[in-house]
């Protein structure tokens, strides 16, 4: 790729990122919206069981299962 394929490829690429970040409205987060009840917030500990704790148990259950209930040969061990 020689230099003046490189300055256009960067300048559209430079182009586009502008584009979208002028076009792109701003989360208003702090304006509540008709019919919004939002409710209490989650605590740290409750934060991080439900979004930590409680996939890695829900993953190691299904794991757990699937060794359980493999049906696959697997070939005898021979002492």
């Amino acid at each position: 790729m020689d230099k003046k394929n490189a300055l256009r490829a960067g300048t559209v690429a430079a182009g586009t990122t502008l584009m979208m970040l002028l076009m792109s409205s701003p989360a208003l987060a702090l304006i509540s919206d008709d019919g919004d009840d939002p409710g209490p917030g989650l605590s740290v500990a409750e934060t991080l069981g439900l979004f930590v704790a409680a996939p890695i148990v829900l993953f190691l259950v299904i794991a757990g299962l699937v060794m359980v209930l493999d049906k696959s040969d697997r070939p005898k061990k021979q002492a």
